[in-house]
């Protein structure tokens, strides 16, 4: 049976654009690439989860600075700890944007929040109020206090369980407890998980369950981000829960917001100022940027960045020395020389405990909260490890690859 001559001359066709795509490249001094780019879908078909480690395979066998084609977009993995620096020093203002994705308009609003802002006027003063008036050195050490409260409350847990023989402490979900406390009384002043007030646990457990679903939600990967097409012929699942999700975010921290505004008026002038009650006196000077929605959304960003990923490295420690008995003790020697046996370890010592610190660098080496980083885009044409990279290039930063190569 003869073959016919459409299905020849489409082979023809298919195989014309892969090699003129590969000739084309390399004349252009690109990243290298893969073999073969397929039309439409680019290199999709080569990504399995984890994404990370699948990365981290292809970057080994074709270079630290690598070029793919995911779909439309033109992707640059870079797996080196040189390159990672020139595209954050040398090219920092061009990588400074953020690609247009899926989460970004629905999460980030319209890519307009502190995750998902690029660079210009939004972007220069959200990281002027994250580093001067909510992250300064001084603005975290006025809630020092609340840290070691709710440190020395969770091992009172632990201690308690410890003397019940048919007691048992899920301790992932008992270090997520404790973030969550700390932030949401750093933000908002409330103690949600461990009190007696049940209308503080409902409310703790339907913020709970906002937190959960969010974390879910991004790391769902979105093909309409790749293939616009999918979009086009209707595949929106991932974007009706995202609006979703984010209508239930507006009115859970709306009634934070509203019920601070509230005892605004009636507050003590020496009592310190929680995260949303300093944006609201914000938002009294100007009432235009210091909107309710931005306020929302800010904190939303700074609960997403330090509660899931500050709970995951505390049980990865706990977990590396449970299987690492030598290493245990050898902190706790540490800790009994520097410290003694008569009080809890404060932040304050930590620059007198080196082993410590070191136990701290190597979990968040060998398991980093994000292998990837949230990717960038380039905003002009500019040149990383010698290739050439075109404006509009998507960035991934293989954070685990790094930590993870031998070679440096």
């Amino acid at each position: 049976m003869e073959i016919p001559y459409l299905y020849i001359s489409l082979l023809l066709l298919v195989a014309t654009c892969i090699f003129t795509s590969h000739i084309r490249r390399k004349s252009s001094n690109h990243p290298p690439t893969v073999f073969p780019t397929l039309p439409i879908i680019g290199h999709l078909y080569l990504l399995k989860p984890p994404l990370y480690r699948t990365l981290a395979k292809i970057s080994a066998k074709h270079g630290p600075i690598l070029g793919l084609q995911l779909g439309f977009r033109r992707v640059l993995v870079v797996s080196s700890p040189s390159a990672a620096e020139e595209c954050f020093t040398k090219n920092d203002i061009i990588f400074a944007n953020r690609p247009k994705m899926l989460f970004g308009k629905i999460i980030g609003v319209n890519y307009t929040s502190l995750a998902w802002a690029s660079y210009g006027d939004n972007w220069r003063n959200l990281r002027r109020i994250a580093s001067i008036e909510i992250l300064s050195a001084h603005r975290l050490n006025e809630f020092h206090d609340i840290r070691v409260e709710e440190t020395r409350l969770l091992i009172q847990r632990l201690l308690f369980s410890s003397s019940s023989a048919s007691s048992q402490v899920r301790m992932k979900f008992a270090f997520y407890e404790l973030t969550l406390n700390v932030m949401m009384r750093m933000i908002s002043g409330k103690r949600y998980f461990g009190s007696d007030n049940l209308e503080l646990e409902e409310e703790g457990r339907r913020f709970r369950e906002i937190l959960d679903e969010s974390f879910v939600l991004a790391g769902a990967s979105n093909v309409g981000d790749y293939l616009p097409l999918l979009s086009w012929l209707g595949v929106k699942s991932l974007e009706k829960k995202l609006i979703k999700l984010q209508d239930k975010r507006d009115v859970f921290f709306q009634g934070l917001i509203e019920q601070l505004r509230k005892s605004k008026g009636a507050e003590d002038v020496n009592k310190r100022k929680t995260m949303i009650e300093l944006l609201l006196s914000l938002q009294e000077s100007e009432p235009e940027y210091y909107t309710d929605a931005m306020i929302r959304n800010f904190v939303l960003v700074l609960l997403a960045a330090g509660t899931d990923t500050s709970a995951g490295t505390m049980e990865w420690v706990m977990s590396l020395l449970l299987n690492h008995p030598q290493v245990l003790k050898k902190a706790q020697n540490e800790i009994d020389s520097v410290i003694g046996n008569n009080r809890l370890v404060d932040e304050s010592d930590i620059p007198n405990l080196p082993y410590l610190r070191c136990i701290i660098n190597e979990t968040l080496r060998l398991f980093p909260a994000g292998p990837l980083l949230i990717p960038h885009e380039a905003s002009s044409d500019c040149v990383v490890g010698g290739y050439n990279i075109p404006r509009g290039t998507m960035l991934i930063i293989n954070q685990w690859a790094i930590h993870h190569d031998t070679s440096t």
